[in-house]
């Protein structure tokens, strides 16, 4: 795009921009003529996807900002208005502690009121999963939320759900993208006092927040175990400067456990002074509160990014702590859930477990073991809650518990999306539980590697900003279904799946077979002869190419020869794939 184009779009995106904060920003790089920065903010629209919208915020087209939220909700209105009876056209919106999230929460609001559509609207921020709770809890038809999960500050997003709590999948999410697509300059908005005074705009907090903590703690599978001992588990927690300070500590505190919030994280702040990524994935952002948990001598650290929708775990280790994978707290939660549902007697017949393409096959083995269903979707919690709603629909299945290992994990039905308030209760009678049983959260993993075979998984994450850096994604992914590797780590490939075509190939007769039956998705996987597998895809709300290796070793083989056996192979894998990423970047 020339520098007259750049110019263009950037003084016609001046003139709908009503936010001066962000109309200034443009009219500054425009002064200093700065093409290069102009050019990364216009060379496109900021993509509305299947899942919403994620992106830096600032002014320009291709940031988060008034008119983008505007825009896409105006996208949203349209086709709620096109295809739902008006006495269903109800919205809840609600928003975490990033920058500006409260006033894109109003913007959307004001949208939504603008197109006759009744609003209701948080007084303050909620978790990701309060808002999908109260989406079934009001019967609403569409819910937003205004997060960019555990991005650093710079980002933020919006999210959207359907009636039924999960985020929106076909042919909704088609239908408004074409509907956000086909926006203009014409955006129907009305002023607060406009919107309140009509009854399309009804603010919310207790009518909700109730209902959803006795939910979270109404899931305690022994809850006189919990009554009776509760009160000896001590827990470090950090909120990451986000929304899970007071939903966590209301739900543990009404369940009688003891919780000591690191004070330095406590409060919401969309600056996240304390961490560069707000992720409880990442050691550092976990640094204080395992200082305080060895202060306080805690059984147990948690920690939950700013949406509180992912739920981070460290455990005493030796004097020390150690981190919890997510994939790890997904197989624990498994085997707990399900082995005292099946004591109690409370294990339905057809119960299921579902969870992702590139979620640790250790947790079906252990679904599998306890004679559940088992099921895998497509990277994305918004499928396991599509997974949900089909059994429900077929009365096929009875959905007891699923997760993805990025942290995200969901217990029962009444929220649709991940939840980490009702994990880290969950977890913290997982644990409990374990103490009573005379041995730490770790001899429980250790148990059932002895059983199931031990994995070992790890994630190489590559970012390439802006405009080049997509090209430089799109390059990789082509190439790698091109000219696939003949093995990874050392490992001959033995099939290569890919979930664009849905096809598999097996590499040693070429024979192709139209076999998966999921959605098409830019992801490659490719299966080792041993049985490892490496999964690559271009993140979908993040600048990122993400490669997912899972290696593992059988039953019943010592401990540390299967820990060294699964690290030199993971350590062999990662090598190969640095290399790749770093020839797709020249």
């Amino acid at each position: 795009m020339n520098k007259d184009e750049i110019l263009l779009k950037a003084e016609a995106y001046i003139k709908v921009e009503k936010n001066s904060f962000f109309r200034d920003q443009v009219k500054d790089l425009i002064d200093k003529k700065d093409f290069k920065e102009l050019n990364e903010r216009f060379y496109k629209e900021l993509d509305f996807g299947t899942g919403g919208l994620r992106g830096e915020i600032g002014g320009g087209l291709n940031r988060m900002n008034s008119f983008t939220i505007a825009k896409a909700t105006q996208g949203l209105a349209s086709y709620i208005v096109n295809n739902v009876s008006e006495e269903k056209r109800i919205a809840v919106i609600a928003y975490d502690s990033r920058n500006f999230s409260d006033k894109f929460s109003l913007e959307a609001a004001l949208v939504l009121a603008g197109n006759g559509i009744k609003t209701y609207l948080f007084t303050s921020l909620r978790p990701t999963p309060v808002l999908s709770f109260a989406v079934r809890q009001l019967k609403a038809i569409s819910g937003i939320m205004v997060t960019a999960s555990h991005n650093p500050a710079k980002y933020n997003g919006y999210k959207v759900f359907w009636d039924d709590g999960a985020q929106v999948t076909p042919p909704h999410d088609e239908g408004i993208i074409s509907e956000v697509r086909a926006v203009t300059d014409t955006i129907n908005t009305v002023s607060k006092e406009e919107a309140v005074e009509k009854g399309l705009l009804i603010y919310i907090d207790t009518e909700v927040d109730a209902p959803y903590l006795n939910m979270v703690v109404s899931q305690t599978l022994r809850p006189e175990l919990v009554k009776e001992k509760g009160k000896d588990l001590k827990i470090v927690y950090t909120p990451l400067h986000g929304a899970g300070n007071i939903p966590v500590n209301n739900a543990l505190k009404e369940m009688g456990i003891n919780v000591f919030t690191v004070p330095e994280q406590a409060e919401p702040d969309g600056d996240f002074p304390t961490v560069a990524f707000p992720n409880p994935e990442i050691t550092e952002a976990m640094k204080l509160s395992l200082e305080y948990g060895t202060k306080e001598n805690a059984d147990l650290i948690m920690g939950t990014d700013p949406d509180s929708d992912r739920l981070g775990i460290a455990v005493p280790e030796n004097g020390d702590f150690k981190l919890i994978s997510g994939n790890q707290l997904g197989a624990l939660l498994a085997d707990y859930i399900f082995r005292t549902r099946k004591e109690l007697g409370t294990l339905p017949s057809n119960s299921a477990f579902v969870n992702t393409i590139v979620t640790s096959d250790l947790q079906i083995r252990i679904a599998e073991d306890y004679g559940l269903a088992t099921f895998k979707v497509l990277t994305g919690f918004k499928f396991i809650g599509l997974k949900i709603k089909e059994f429900e629909e077929n009365n096929s299945h009875t959905y007891i518990f699923g997760g993805e290992e990025s942290y995200g994990f969901l217990v029962g039905t009444a929220v649709r999306d991940k939840d980490a308030v009702s994990a880290a209760t969950m977890t913290a009678e997982m644990a409990l539980w374990n103490v009573t049983q005379g041995r730490s959260v770790l001899d429980h993993l250790n148990e059932i590697y002895s059983k199931y075979g031990y994995f070992e998984e790890t994630l190489i994450s590559n970012y390439f900003e802006g405009q080049q850096g997509a090209a430089i994604m799109d390059n990789l992914m082509k190439e790698l279904r091109i000219n696939p590797p003949l093995s990874l780590g050392g490992i001959s490939i033995a099939k290569i799946i890919d979930y664009k075509d849905s096809t598999t190939k097996t590499c040693k007769t070429g024979e192709v077979l139209n076999d998966i039956d999921l959605p098409s998705s830019d992801v490659l996987q490719f299966i080792l002869e041993e049985g490892s597998l490496v999964t690559v895809r271009p993140s979908g709300t993040e600048p990122k190419i993400k490669f997912y290796a899972s290696c593992c070793e059988k039953a019943g083989l010592p401990l540390d020869k299967a820990k060294d056996g699964t690290a030199t192979k993971i350590k062999a894998i990662e090598n190969q794939v640095n290399e790749l990423v770093a020839k797709a970047g020249k």
